[in-house]
């Protein structure tokens, strides 16, 4: 009777089998991904770098004292290239797009050579009447307050300081064309799509008195912070490559040369009426 009952039970709820023993699971092999996850990562990281360097922001140095005492010789600065680049039509909703404004201080291509990056202030745009009065500028018939401006001249000259006039001095051919073509009445016409740009440093810039005006297209983008500032010689920073000896003087002097006061020192236009 007692065999009878446990198998009645069996029927009604059968005893549970031993689970199978989980077949063992062979360890990957890490050693051949390592290396590529790395070398992706850093493939990347520099794709991404030289996209922003190219795309968003330039570094440039200052090799002249032009924009004195704004921008000094060795000042390193980056350089937003988008703020004056012409709107896409699905960038211009979430990028801050915006046209060269009088008093903006532009980068661009040097337009008698573009290989040559130069760096000034805007200071005319198209439409505007220009007219320089012993070294005053008058915007559209009415003088303008610039209190950037720097005379390290005592004298006035006639054609740079009482612009525009008949060139004392070597001017480049857009000059020529710009005195030929676009001055009425004493002043200088800005026509469409370009600019009339000069130093803050006036008695010492090559600027467009000297050769006409900044096509639009030449404009790369306006400066946005000193990320660095160095006393180095023009000569040292003019150099395609880093010469030796401004190496050595790095080495030597770059605690104290280093003008730290200017670091991260942002720059900002001053707005022309």
């Amino acid at each position: 009777m007692f065999e009878q009952a446990v198998a009645a039970l069996d029927q009604i709820d059968p005893p549970v089998a031993a689970a199978p023993e989980p077949p063992e699971q062979k360890v990957p092999e890490w050693e051949g991904e390592r290396p590529r996850s790395t070398l992706a990562e850093w493939t990347i990281t520099i794709l991404l770098l030289l996209f922003l360097t190219t795309t968003l922001v330039q570094a440039y140095v200052i090799p002249t004292g032009s924009m004195e005492d704004t921008l000094l010789i060795g000042d390193h600065l980056l350089v937003d290239k988008l703020a004056f680049a012409p709107a896409g039509p699905i960038s211009r909703y979430f990028i801050p797009y915006t046209e060269v404004k009088r008093g903006d201080i532009i980068v661009f291509r040097y337009p008698e050579d573009i290989s040559q990056t130069f760096v000034k202030r805007a200071i005319g745009i198209p439409g505007d009447r220009i007219r320089i009065i012993n070294k005053e500028v008058y915007l559209n018939g009415v003088k303008v307050d610039e209190p950037y401006t720097f005379h390290k001249d005592d004298y006035i000259d006639s054609y740079r300081d009482n612009f525009p006039g008949d060139p004392n001095v070597h001017v480049e051919s857009g000059a020529y064309g710009m005195l030929t073509d676009h001055v009425v009445n004493g002043e200088v016409i800005v026509p469409p799509k370009k600019y009339f740009a000069m130093g803050d440093n006036r008695d010492r810039s090559l600027d467009s008195r000297f050769w006409g005006f900044v096509p639009r297209e030449n404009i790369i983008g306006k400066p946005l912070i000193v990320y660095w500032s160095y006393d180095a010689p023009t000569e040292d920073l003019n150099d395609s490559s880093i010469s030796t000896r401004h190496i050595l003087d790095l080495g030597k002097n770059f605690f104290s040369k280093t003008r730290w006061n200017r670091t991260f020192l942002l720059i900002h236009g001053y707005p022309l009426k």
